[in-house]
């Protein structure tokens, strides 16, 4: 096979002449950070998914913190995560003065399994952190019921899901909080910028506190002065800008075409791969349509002469950017050092032995998605 001309990244952003209309519109208003782009953005959103209320932050790892503060966790609570996601999950807790517990994943959706989450819960636990990952959403019903019965708090990382449903109803209504992330690769992108969608006002509240320093004006009287702040609790800088919300706003018309496109691609290649001993193919927990942030195959690597790392350098070499999600997060040097060690979460190690992401993103063209399947059947054949 030949090398493709250009490099195929997993992921990548889709930007519209639209896209760069509605930004030039807002560097040209009055308001380049905290206007009315950002209130339009959170109701366009809670509006999408069918939630009360959403708060928009400058990046999805600062919502989680934020969401992390909300629900309360501080030193000595637990929380229970998947081992399988980016390091933000499991960070979010670390900067609240918790600890992650990690719990494994299923073999089947390579999602948190609810029956190790029972395993793992504590009179110390306090919440649980599901990570939708790739797009498909997690068990929720299962893990609201657990939460339900041990009196937990549920933050879904849903970074990867927005615009996925489960059971017929979207993600962003199935949780206590939900984060979305807007990171270039993600359904929809802002540049930078993150986002928790809740019912709670009392949560909505700590949230919109927290993203401001934990400066809030709110209970101005009539007695004080008009300038009159306040700083209540230690908050951050975490505030979205005008900018990323205006181009949000407008990627937003977009995301049903965009996730529709991800599983058309999903499909050609799950038809494609399914026959080849060597690939298991993602599988769809039933009554779910996965947002197809990415599609990790696994190799059988006992039915191959060539190693992971072989497979993945050999599509590199033809131009084919296939990459590896997720390195179990408690195998990072830091966690390490935390005390977390190897052999906590053996199907999720498994899992990272053999898994390979292959490149999956609205722009793509035939061509491209033809490329990889010809590009990983002509390396394995």
């Amino acid at each position: 096979m030949e090398r493709r001309n250009n490099f195929l990244s997993y992921g990548q952003q889709w930007i519209s002449d639209e896209d760069i209309e509605q930004v030039i519109l807002t560097l040209k208003s009055p308001f380049l950070t905290q206007g009315p782009k950002i209130k339009e953005f959170e109701d366009r959103v809670a509006e999408y998914v069918g939630a009360k209320y959403a708060v928009a932050f400058s990046n999805g790892t600062a919502a989680l913190h934020g969401a992390c503060f909300a629900a309360g966790i501080g030193t000595g609570d637990e929380i229970i995560t998947t081992p399988i996601t980016f390091a933000a999950t499991s960070n979010a807790v670390l900067y609240c003065g918790g600890t992650p517990i990690f719990a494994d994943i299923d073999e089947e959706t390579y999602n948190i399994d609810a029956k190790e989450i029972k395993k793992n819960i504590t009179p110390k636990t306090k919440a649980i952190i599901p990570v939708d990952f790739t797009g498909q959403p997690a068990d929720m019903d299962q893990i609201m019921e657990i939460a339900k019965e041990n009196n937990l708090i549920v933050i879904e990382d849903g970074a990867h899901s927005l615009g996925a449903t489960y059971k017929g109803r979207k993600v962003g209504t199935l949780a206590d909080m939900t984060m979305f992330s807007f990171h270039p690769v993600k359904p929809v992108t802002s540049a930078e910028g993150g986002m928790i969608v809740t019912d709670s006002y009392e949560y909505y509240e700590k949230l919109k506190l927290f993203r401001s320093h934990g400066i809030t004006n709110d209970h101005l009287t009539s007695d004080e002065e008009p300038w009159y702040y306040e700083m209540v609790e230690l908050g951050y800088n975490y505030r979205m800008t005008d900018l990323q919300a205006s181009l949000g706003v407008s990627q937003l018309k977009r995301l049903d075409f965009f996730i529709e496109r991800r599983r058309e691609i999903a499909e050609i290649y799950t038809n494609q791969l399914r026959n080849i001993s060597a690939i298991t193919c993602p599988t769809q927990l039933e009554d779910t349509d996965s947002g197809w942030h990415l599609y990790s195959i696994q190799l059988d690597l006992g039915k191959l002469r060539l190693s992971r790392r072989d497979v993945f350098n050999q599509l590199r070499k033809l131009n084919i950017g296939v990459h590896v999600h997720y390195i179990p997060v408690y195998q990072h040097p830091y966690y390490q050092k935390l005390g977390y060690e190897k052999g906590l979460c053996p199907v999720a190690e498994k899992w990272y032995e053999r898994a390979l992401t292959l490149p999956i993103f609205p722009k793509m063209t035939q061509k491209d998605v033809d490329d990889v399947i010809t590009g990983l059947k002509y390396i394995l054949s």
